[in-house]
């Protein structure tokens, strides 16, 4: 898969980037969804400073992140079980 060089602005600050070309969307998305939490955050708090409003969208993004592997922990020891179950009734 061929790279492609980008620059994604996240907190008015540019970041150049080498990706595969299908992350290129994935990518641009993440950092516009940074952004308007970044903004959501400006006007909810009245925080001005970058680095503390970053810090913010990285503790709940990673927040989220740990609370969706639970759920999927949680989803996947429940297949196995229904999993089990099923083998035992054939």
């Amino acid at each position: 898969m061929s790279e492609l060089s980008i620059k994604i602005n996240i907190a008015n600050r540019v970041y150049p980037l080498s990706i595969k070309m299908d992350e290129e969307e994935a990518i641009r998305k993440t950092a516009n969804m940074i952004n308007e939490k970044i903004k959501e955050y400006e006007t909810d708090y009245a925080v001005k400073d970058k680095q503390d409003l970053l810090a913010m969208c990285a503790l709940e993004y990673g927040t989220n992140n740990d609370t969706a592997q639970n759920q999927w922990s949680e989803a996947q020891a429940l297949f196995d079980r229904v999993k089990g179950m099923n083998d035992q009734i054939k």
